[in-house]
């Protein structure tokens, strides 16, 4: 456990990119399995012990300090692995478990007994390894390395291009023993075979004003940019899986699409809500995600369906070497034949000269549309976001000047700063109600600033929530504002981020419900 505390700790301290790939590729070339395939889990967030979460942590380590202390301890230092392991009593030198018995024990143990072995081995452990221990079973280690930095650490040890790994990946499960296996020459690359399981997908840039007028357009296709939620259809004759752009596997939230894929291929759409064709808004489909089970109503009130963009496998082959042009002929001939339920294509958009684009990008937000996609005609189907293939051209953001309400901290490198803004508008009776929190779209300077007007104008404090004087407006930007049971003004925004703090104008002249009311699509 001591060599995956010092990695983590020296990977928190290394701001450098290549440090910490240089870092990772050190520390899987110097140990053993299963020791390096249990970390490289911890890395992806591939751990779960569900008898020892977050709060579960919190009561053990209250039980044995003061709860006020420890209280006071957390708002101040931010983060509840470093709390835990800065107060915890009776610091012995490190004797440990190493990381697989660690493994071991907590997937043996019965949940109720789990608190009471991490207490163990917390006694057993300096404040470092405290640290490692705590956030590697809460599944939040937040020391700034990445999952795709480890796997370009480990196309550095194989000596292979970093998009073999991202193939292989989704069919792998910790320890990664195949995976080291291949890399260090001993074994052939492991095979997904027909497993259903996610494949990389293609990103797209947001376009700017420079790539417009340097496009050369008759080479390029155009298609609209739907307001759901980018996803992945795998069906296979060993499982049919839906997953989001992230790999997240939603098959469940999502019984009716599983039950429509009657076809062996692996598509690429826009998850929607659909009712008689036509599109609801983003905030109908949000009643359906992270969704453990999906009642009957449900199906019926929000039923969903799929807008198709592109295919990767039709049966057993490959198309992703081909051109988008050839893929979506491919696709249509796929969809001709396949007739599937809940599906549809989205359509190619025709045009002359790209300014006609420009006017239905303009008028795309009314159509519950979040914008326009631009791909080349030659682009062959790439993992990750390959310059100058695919670009986004969303349409602008809307805006409202709203007033600073609470403010709370971060996670990993702004856990020291307040960086987190729930922001509100005016309703009628001249009180300030809630619409939304940003995290983003400030500079260290202006979040130096902030923190620094939070800490002094503080008027009373919620665990670590701290609520403000109500002085400071922000200009905040988004792309569509929606009802919201959850917010006391009945109003939520979708993707707010701070466009600027408006120093020039007073609270009392920030916006009114009754305008952002107005936006709601």
């Amino acid at each position: 456990m001591k060599d995956f505390s010092e990695l983590l700790e020296r990977l928190l301290f290394s701001p450098g990119r290549n440090t910490k790939i240089s870092l990772l590729h050190a520390y899987f070339t110097s140990r053993p399995d299963p020791e390096r395939g249990y970390a490289l889990a911890a890395i992806a967030g591939a751990l779960d012990f569900p008898g020892a979460k977050p709060a579960a942590l919190r009561a053990m380590a209250e039980a044995r300090t003061d709860p006020e202390l420890f209280a006071l301890s957390y708002d101040f230092v931010g983060d509840l692995a470093e709390t835990i392991a800065l107060i915890w009593p009776n610091a012995h030198a490190d004797a440990s478990p190493e990381l697989p018995e660690i493994i071991s024990a907590l997937r043996a143990a019965k949940r109720d007994a789990i608190p009471g072995l991490v207490a163990t081995w917390l006694d057993a452990a300096d404040s470092s390894t405290r640290i490692a221990l705590i956030k590697l079973i809460t599944g939040g280690l937040r020391v700034g390395a990445s999952l795709r930095l480890a796997k370009l650490a480990l196309a550095e040890l194989g000596g292979v291009d970093v998009n073999e790994i991202e193939e292989v990946w989704h069919s792998l499960e910790p320890p990664y023993e195949s995976l080291f296996a291949w890399l260090e020459h001993r074994a052939p690359r492991p095979h997904p075979d027909e497993k259903p399981v996610f494949r990389p997908v293609m990103l797209a840039h947001p376009i700017e004003a420079k790539d417009l007028a340097a496009l050369d357009w008759s080479a390029h296709r155009a298609e609209w940019k739907w307001d759901g939620i980018r996803v992945q259809l795998v069906a296979t004759p060993h499982g049919k899986r839906l997953y989001t752009r992230n790999a997240d596997d939603i098959s469940h939230a999502f019984p009716e699409i599983i039950d429509a894929m009657h076809f062996h291929a692996v598509l690429d759409g826009e998850l929607l809500v659909i009712r008689d064709n036509i599109v609801a808004p983003f905030s109908d489909l949000q009643q359906r995600l992270n969704r453990k089970t999906v009642s009957a109503a449900m199906l019926q009130n929000f039923p969903a369906g799929i807008r198709l963009y592109d295919i990767l496998f039709d049966s057993d082959e490959d198309l992703r070497t081909q051109n988008f042009d050839a893929r979506r002929q491919h696709l249509e001939a796929f969809f001709e034949r396949e007739q599937p339920q809940r599906m549809d294509l989205s359509p190619l958009i025709k045009f002359e000269v790209h300014h006609e684009l420009g006017l239905l990008r303009d008028g795309a937000r009314e159509a519950a549309i979040e914008g326009l996609m631009i791909k080349r005609g030659d682009s062959p189907y790439l993992s990750g976001r390959p310059k100058g293939m695919w670009w986004k051209w969303k349409r602008e953001p809307l805006s409202v000047d709203a007033v600073l309400m609470y403010a709370q901290r971060g996670h990993g490198k702004r856990s020291s700063y307040y960086s987190d803004y729930t922001f509100g508008v005016w309703n009628e009776a001249g009180e300030l109600v809630p619409i939304g929190k940003a995290y983003s779209g400030y500079t260290d300077t202006e979040l130096a600033y902030l923190d620094k007007w939070i800490r002094n104008h503080t008027t009373a404090r919620f665990g670590p929530v701290r609520e403000v004087e109500k002085e400071i407006v922000f200009e905040v930007g988004f792309d569509a504002a929606q009802r919201s049971s959850r917010h006391k003004s009945g109003v939520a925004l979708r993707f707010p981020r701070i466009l600027r703090i408006r120093t020039d104008k007073p609270a009392a002249e920030a916006d009114q419900l009754e305008a952002v009311q107005a936006l709601i699509t």
